[in-house]
């Protein structure tokens, strides 16, 4: 008999390219941590110089040093003529080709560097921010169990107006295009992968899970909306249950919440090819950066995992997970659905594909207030 799950993650696979705000990692006491804050708690001016500063990045040329080491076939061409912020696509590109034909130990999804490296890379994002396109402001996260009952509206965290808004749904008329907030297709802001267009979103209330990952032995429940994975009850659940038990706290919030919302954005934040793409687009989770409101998205992941490392002392350096993904069938997903061996310890490094000045081991963001990082949420 096949095994049934109901929840299935999109494989995800990222890579930072802001290294120079990334830097070396250094032991220090934070007296004076940031507080991040939720996108529609932020006064309308600081969402538009958040929003400033993104396309800032958009608009800076691209890094010499950021050079990927191979051009698989599979995916498009690094494009040195794009911005800063379009290196993102082109290095977890290159990322995700390599580890698969390598089955390298590098994998941050369905392992246990899931959440450590997220955790990074959203800081160094924001830090790119501050130090290239001098934000000031706080650093927002997206709660998706704010809103009204209606699932689309649970959903909308993106305001349409073009100055301070993030820009809402797609519609089929206009081949899912963004038409309004300050990343429309009106605007200047054309993510380069996995070739140059406009960015789009499709609200997807029943994602085709079946057809996202085929792994042998599954038999995926198409019948639940995506939106009741990422509802307050759910949400408050995972921070109160699992007391001491990473391995399935992590495993819980990553099929779930996490996926869930990818999947319903759907479009760019979903990695899928966008209508009218050339023939040779291969729908990959590999520029699921490209729309900017990824970062709020898992802004909000990580304070998952803030508020569960201090619901209970045996959480807050809770950790087991492997470093290497096996989705070869069910029984050694749901073996391993943080990762199998070789597993991990607090000395494991993190991957920033050679971005930091010198490695960053996964005690160094187990805290974000105790080492080199100083933020808290509110």
């Amino acid at each position: 008999m096949p095994l049934s799950l109901s929840l299935i993650t999109l494989c995800l696979v990222f890579v930072s390219l802001l290294s120079p705000v990334g830097g070396a990692v250094e032991r220090r006491k934070c007296s004076h941590p940031a507080v991040r804050k939720e996108w529609r708690s932020l006064p309308h001016k600081e969402r538009a110089d958040w929003i400033t500063a993104v396309n800032c990045l958009a608009k800076l040329p691209h890094d010499r040093m950021f050079k990927p080491s191979v051009n698989p076939p599979d995916i498009a061409p690094y494009n040195a003529s794009g911005s800063l912020f379009d290196g993102i696509g082109s290095l977890t590109q290159t990322l995700n080709s390599l580890a698969k034909i390598l089955f390298m130990h590098t994998w941050i999804h369905y392992t246990g560097q899931f959440l450590p490296w997220h955790r990074w890379y959203i800081n160094t994002f924001d830090q790119a921010l501050r130090s290239r396109c001098g934000y000031r402001g706080s650093s927002p996260y997206w709660d998706w169990t704010k809103g009204s009952p209606s699932p689309s509206s649970r959903v909308r965290v993106m305001q349409y107006l073009p100055v301070s808004g993030l820009g809402g749904w797609g519609a089929a008329s206009t081949q899912y295009h963004v038409l309004d907030g300050a990343f429309s297709a009106s605007s200047s802001f054309r993510p380069s992968y996995p070739y140059p267009h406009i960015m789009w979103r499709n609200y997807t209330l029943f994602p085709p899970l079946d057809k996202l990952i085929p792994i042998p032995g599954f038999v995926w429940n198409l019948s639940m909306p995506a939106t009741d994975n990422f509802t307050r009850p759910v949400v408050e659940g995972i921070i109160n249950g699992f007391e001491g038990d990473f391995r399935n706290f992590h495993a819980t919030l990553e099929s779930g919440p996490h996926t869930y919302v990818h999947l319903c954005v759907s479009g760019d934040m979903a990695g899928v090819c966008p209508v009218g793409a050339p023939p040779d687009c291969i729908t990959a989770p590999t520029f699921s950066a490209n729309d900017p409101l990824f970062f709020l998205h898992h802004a909000m992941v990580d304070r998952i995992w803030y508020k569960w490392q201090h619901k209970h002392k045996s959480n807050k350096n809770a950790f087991f997970g492997g470093s290497v993904q096996r989705l070869e069938n069910a029984t050694a997903f749901l073996r391993y659905q943080t990762g199998g061996p070789p597993f991990l310890s607090m000395d494991s490094v993190i991957p920033t594909n050679g971005l930091a000045t010198s490695p960053v081991i996964l005690s160094d963001v187990m805290s974000t207030t105790e080492g080199p990082l100083c933020y808290i949420y509110d």
